[in-house]
């Protein structure tokens, strides 16, 4: 078995991981709350409002955002929330921009194509090493490699 050195960025690739799922998350959850409570300039076309209550599918598309943009953010529930959360930035491409023009660049829908594409990214990877889970129990066990792996690379 080849043993390989690490690059010099390798290091680097937890902790930035870890950053760009924090800033991703909490830029959807702000999305989400703009959208709910109409802060931060409120809903897009608004005017500084919000959502109706219950608007298939603008209120639980910002219900996903805020919920999980947050849960992401905090490296809850990572992979869980990234799909799903990249599962609605996809659902918004299609429903909302692609049918007005082929390519993100013609029909607005760059923000929402990138979300999909890092949120799908963040659900494969995980979260990173710097993420509230990892305190958790169940986490704690499974990222623990078998005994026996230890044993068998000691042997090669």
């Amino acid at each position: 078995m080849y043993r390989t050195v690490p690059s010099p960025g390798s290091r680097a690739a937890g902790p930035v991981q870890s950053l760009v799922r924090f800033v991703v998350g909490f830029l959807f959850a702000c999305h989400g709350a703009a959208s709910l409570f109409g802060v931060l300039g409120g809903a897009v076309g608004t005017h500084g409002g919000t959502v109706p209550f219950g608007a298939w599918p603008g209120w639980w598309a910002a219900v996903i955002q805020l919920v999980g943009g947050l849960l992401v953010a905090l490296g809850l529930f990572t992979r869980s929330a990234a799909l799903i959360c990249s599962g609605s930035m996809a659902y918004a491409y299609f429903t909302v921009h692609q049918p007005t023009g082929l390519l993100p660049i013609e029909n607005s829908g760059e923000p929402s194509a990138l979300y999909a594409w890092t949120f799908l990214l963040l659900a494969v990877f995980g979260p990173g090493p710097w993420a509230l889970e990892r305190l958790l129990p169940t986490a704690r066990r499974q990222s623990q490699p078998p005994a026996f792996a230890d044993q068998a690379t000691a042997n090669v």
